[in-house]
């Protein structure tokens, strides 16, 4: 039998609710959440509303800033007020002979680039969209190794696709969102079509196949690195290992870049 934590001569078979101390009938106070112990008794029981348990969005806002950063960086470098043009839009632009000569931060840059300003605000309303819907279920630093993740991914799938193609924006890394609010979704057994992430998807899909310009490799390659990422996480997760769930994210950008830089190398083999 259990003694009392402050009369240790007493024994008893009640515990503190809140801390777990055994306690006898001179230090027992009656709560609504059951008996309490001296210590406990004088303690609010804290209480986690919605509003408490809402996590802002740091990185998606970032990221938002970042893009809008870039561009209006992309623009000053043009001068003549064309995107496609200028020093930035020079040195950071995906193109498979570049990324082949060893200009490898082409594949993160061109993430960050875009062509005019209506593609910079789809991908960054959709990145907002899915981002404080995201970020605050996996936590900061998961939701940027996985958008980084999803950007290298695309980058490899433009590549794979279209290594001739110059290819920029934020679409490859969005669509790696896509992939992996789908993954949780279904993981919470939620219909993926009685959320707005279903209309979404099938809009963006049919996108890629109604308009001319549009990387397609870019946008799938996104897709399926951040469906693959987050199902990874899921089982990390499981496990309760952050550790393990970052690992997974540098594991797809580990292959996504060396997937990259080897499709890269193929504008050469017939050069």
């Amino acid at each position: 039998m259990a003694t009392c934590y402050r009369h240790t001569s007493r024994e008893t078979g009640v515990s503190c609710s809140n801390c777990g101390n055994p306690i006898c009938t001179d230090c027992m106070t009656p709560t609504p959440v059951g008996m309490r112990c001296p210590d406990c008794a004088g303690q609010k029981t804290k209480v986690r509303t919605a509003r408490s348990m809402v996590v802002e969005p740091r990185v998606t806002y970032a990221l938002v800033a970042m893009n809008v950063v870039a561009f209006f960086v992309q623009m000053f470098s043009a001068g003549s007020g064309r995107p496609r043009a200028g020093e930035i839009y020079e040195k950071g632009v995906l193109f498979g002979p570049y990324v082949d000569d060893g200009e490898w931060w082409r594949l993160v840059t061109s993430g960050f680039l875009h062509a005019d300003p209506i593609h910079l605000l789809l991908n960054l309303v959709i990145l907002f969209l899915l981002g404080q819907n995201l970020e605050p279920a996996m936590g900061h630093v998961k939701f940027a190794f996985l958008y980084g993740a999803s950007l290298l991914a695309g980058s490899f799938g433009a590549l794979l696709l279209s290594p001739e193609a110059a290819t920029i924006g934020a679409s490859g890394a969005v669509y790696g969102l896509m992939g992996a609010i789908v993954v949780h979704l279904r993981d919470r057994g939620i219909p993926l079509m009685q959320t707005f992430v279903g209309p979404l998807l099938l809009i963006s899909v049919l996108w890629n196949f109604t308009r001319e310009g549009i990387s397609v490799g870019g946008h799938f390659g996104g897709l399926a690195g951040g469906a693959l990422a987050a199902l990874l996480m899921l089982y990390a997760d499981r496990r309760r290992s952050t550790p393990l769930a970052i690992a997974a994210c540098v594991a797809v950008a580990a292959v996504s870049v060396a997937g990259a830089i080897v499709a890269a190398g193929t504008t050469s083999l017939y050069g």
